[in-house]
């Protein structure tokens, strides 16, 4: 059995690669589990020299790696020398997160006349596995977001290659064992495997201690099904998505050519295959919302190259779905005569905000540049509305300015779906900072107080023990009294 890659734009052989044995993928998880102790021993500054040198790595091959990527996904040189760029800073970033050490929150309660000495810290949990998306084939593949943040924490990774660009994933596994090894981290401390059901095996292997994901919620939730009916059940951290909402407020739409053509460009980026893409505008009555995207769409002219044969074909059927639904089609940019690949539609829909119910296709996503437009009487009515959506990873509000007084309303009724709101502000792009959230209320992930992105992301590959009165050299490095990591800790409350 093997995994075939193909070029999007003509439907043309890239890559093919085999599927590990079983006898393979049990070698890459005794190594990972050999790897395990030797990664929780090691300080994480240590550590950071590991990820600044697959960091390096990566952006020293980047131009080969963006052109295989090119082949594979037909996202552009231009975007995928720049994903490059930044998986190499969010390596970096993770690595320096974790040499600041707030994220072992070392916690001290000295002893009193009626509590024993109790430290608290939080330790790695154990090799992790991690599925990549498709869309980023870097920023959220096997050296992705899930990748550093585990490698950062101290906990191995056992990745899968995702069969979009299979060839391109096998590729920087062979740049990153090579650095990693050169760096002096242990033999086992990341690998790559390959195939449909190995990825399914991984999960249930006794030697994995959690999994990260990016991709469908099919995707997602079958995995989380999988984890779930272990003998040993472990957390599954999946990010999966589902139709981020846009509010446009009454002041906001004074302006809505503006924001048609910002919502153009937006749910279009990346032929509409971003887990942050604007799937659904919610505009005020009569501001001819609709017909100001669908002539948006029509001058922009996108011409959308879908990164797999499924997802191509995905979306005349979703459309087709939510036109019987009752969505009404507006707009249609179709694929160039004799396109040939996996070109797609641009479409913009419209419907009545009544028909946004519970269980209703309007309320699915449509992977691919695709949009519907509804529009709403009212507070009363809009509130309704965005009550009855799915929970997803953002959700942006276009406003009037500070002045706008339905803002502050709308910007508390969407913070309750969502993991971020962005003002006045499109969703497409995720900032890797300590602030960042890029999660949200389940569907959208399968544990909502995780994120994916941003320096907390650290957070979901540790868990807290603690160690009464126990003899000091037999604590961890980061909670014995001389402190010889030097990060941060607090003790009796007070932070130092």
């Amino acid at each position: 059995m093997s995994v075939t890659s193909f070029d999007p734009r003509t439907g043309a052989v890239i890559a093919t690669v085999a599927d590990t044995s079983a006898d393979e993928l049990q070698a890459v998880l005794a190594a990972a589990s050999a790897a395990a102790p030797q990664l929780v021993a090691t300080s994480p500054a240590e550590r950071r020299t590991w990820l600044h040198a697959v960091a390096d790595a990566l952006e020293l091959h980047r131009d080969d790696l963006a052109r295989l990527a090119d082949q594979e996904t037909a996202l552009g040189l231009e975007r995928l020398t720049g994903e490059v760029t930044r998986a190499a800073g969010q390596l970096r970033f993770y690595g320096d997160v974790a040499a600041e050490g707030s994220y072992l929150e070392v916690t001290v309660d000295e002893p009193t006349a009626t509590t024993p000495r109790l430290i608290r810290t939080n330790r790695p949990l154990g090799p992790v596995a991690v599925f990549g998306a498709s869309n980023f084939p870097f920023a959220f593949s096997v050296l992705g977001n899930d990748t550093a943040m585990a490698l950062a924490t101290g906990c191995p990774v056992v990745a899968k290659a995702h069969p979009a660009h299979a060839g391109l994933s096998m590729r920087q596994a062979e740049i990153a064992r090579e650095a990693l090894a050169g760096a002096g981290a242990p033999r086992g401390t990341f690998a790559a495997v390959s195939g449909h059901q190995v990825g399914v095996d991984l999960v249930k292997a006794q030697e994995i201690a959690a999994v990260g994901f990016t991709g469908s919620q099919a995707g997602g939730l079958a995995l989380w099904r999988i984890a779930n009916e272990r003998e040993v059940v472990i957390p599954v951290y999946a990010e999966m998505g589902t139709v981020n909402p846009v509010v446009v407020t009454r002041a906001g739409a004074a302006d809505i050519d503006a924001v048609a053509k910002g919502l153009v460009g937006s749910f279009t980026l990346g032929s509409g295959q971003f887990c942050t893409k604007p799937g659904l505008l919610l505009a005020p009555k009569d501001s001819g919302a609709a017909q100001a995207v669908a002539a948006a769409l029509r001058g922009a002219e996108p011409a959308p190259v879908m990164l797999t044969e499924a997802i191509a074909q995905g979306i005349p059927t979703g459309i087709r779905e939510m036109i019987a639904a009752g969505a009404e089609l507006i707009a249609e940019v179709a694929p160039a005569e004799g396109a040939t690949g996996w070109a797609a539609p641009a479409v913009v829909l419209a419907a009545p905000a009544d028909d946004l119910t519970p269980g209703s296709r309007l309320l699915e996503e449509t992977f691919g540049a695709v949009v519907l437009v509804t529009e709403y009487d009212d507070d009363r009515a809009l509130a309704d509305a965005v009550r009855r959506l799915q929970c997803s990873l953002v959700a942006s509000v276009f406003t009037g300015g500070a002045d706008d007084v339905q803002a502050p309303g709308v910007v508390a009724l969407l913070s309750a779906k969502v993991g971020r709101v962005a003002v006045d502000e499109w969703p497409t792009g995720v900032a890797f900072t300590w602030a960042q959230q890029h999660g949200g209320p389940w569907p959208a992930t399968s544990a909502p107080a995780a994120t994916s992105v941003g320096a907390y992301g650290l957070a979901r590959f540790v868990r807290p023990v603690a160690y009464q009165s126990a003899h000091d050299a037999w604590l961890p490095p980061e909670a014995q009294a001389a402190n010889p990591w030097g990060l941060p800790r607090r003790v009796n409350g007070v932070r130092g």
